[in-house]
């Protein structure tokens, strides 16, 4: 599918075509944050503690008196960040996996396969709470953590597509006219079985900024002075029964930001779709 044929099918998804337009906002404000935020993120002033929205400060301040809002927009980074490294991993190390797996079968299909298996029979909360204890605390350890977590998942979908396709007539055509391995996967396998692991992709990034904030809320993820939206929320946890209204705003931009990559996924997977029709 070529990119004339695919953002029509994507636009007509308009919902799925908003939550892309959110994201990629959310993506430049993101990394662009530290020179547009209004305020100081780090900066403290304890004559300005816990007020309320004013023009000055826009979702008011935090325990500390520094502004939420620019706190907010820095956090937007490092959840990001979380999605893309979550992402970057398991495509570049589970999806070539996958297809030497599917590709060859055989033996070195059951060696992977049970690997696979042994680290999906664990919970991926778990798995990610002794990755991230194994690896030290940190907020890139945390990725690194969400991004293994998420390799046997691509593995096993990539696994799964190159059985498909392996045993198309153009598969053998290549292979009789004497093209290599690699060669056939560069040229064949890959685009072919692209589709569904960008679909799978665009949902896990929602997973692992899910995840991110859960690992930074416990304390495993961003350390002070790191700003992301789940330390926002453990740091405003603490002040609920004060001012309620500090947790609300790094919780709905999770919210959003998950919600929105999951509408996405949805409309992908339409889009992507070869038997799509518009009725």
């Amino acid at each position: 599918m070529n990119i004339k044929t695919f953002l029509p099918r994507l636009i007509d998804e308009r919902v799925a075509f908003i939550s892309a337009i959110f994201l990629l906002i959310l993506i430049i404000v993101s990394f662009i944050a530290p020179f547009i935020v209004p305020h100081d993120p780090f900066k403290q002033d304890l004559m300005k503690v816990m007020l309320g929205p004013s023009s000055q400060h826009w979702l008011g301040t935090d325990e500390l008196g520094r502004d939420i809002f620019s706190r907010l927009l820095m956090g937007g980074k490092a959840a990001i960040q979380a999605g893309l490294v979550a992402i970057i991993i398991p495509v570049f190390i589970g999806v070539p996996l996958g297809i030497i797996s599917g590709y060859f079968g055989g033996v070195i299909d059951d060696i992977f396969m049970r690997i696979v298996d042994s680290i999906l029979a664990i919970p991926a909360i778990l798995l990610a709470l002794g990755i991230t204890g194994a690896l030290g605390i940190s907020l890139w350890n945390a990725m690194i953590a969400v991004g293994i977590v998420f390799t046997p998942q691509f593995a096993r979908l990539a696994r799964g597509q190159t059985l498909q396709v392996r045993t198309e007539p153009y598969i053998e055509a290549a292979q009789i006219s004497g093209a290599g391995v690699f060669w056939i996967t560069l040229k064949h396998i890959i685009p072919n079985i692209s589709p569904p692991i960008i679909v799978q992709a665009s949902f896990n990034i929602s997973y692992a900024i899910l995840v991110e904030s859960m690992l930074s809320f416990l304390g495993l993820g961003a350390q002070s002075p790191q700003i992301s939206w789940g330390n926002m929320i453990q740091q405003a946890y603490s002040m609920i029964n004060i001012n309620s209204t500090m947790i609300i705003y790094p919780g709905l931009a999770i919210v959003f930001t998950v919600l929105a990559g999951n509408f996405l996924g949805d409309g992908l997977r339409v889009a992507l779709d070869p038997t799509y029709k518009k009725y």
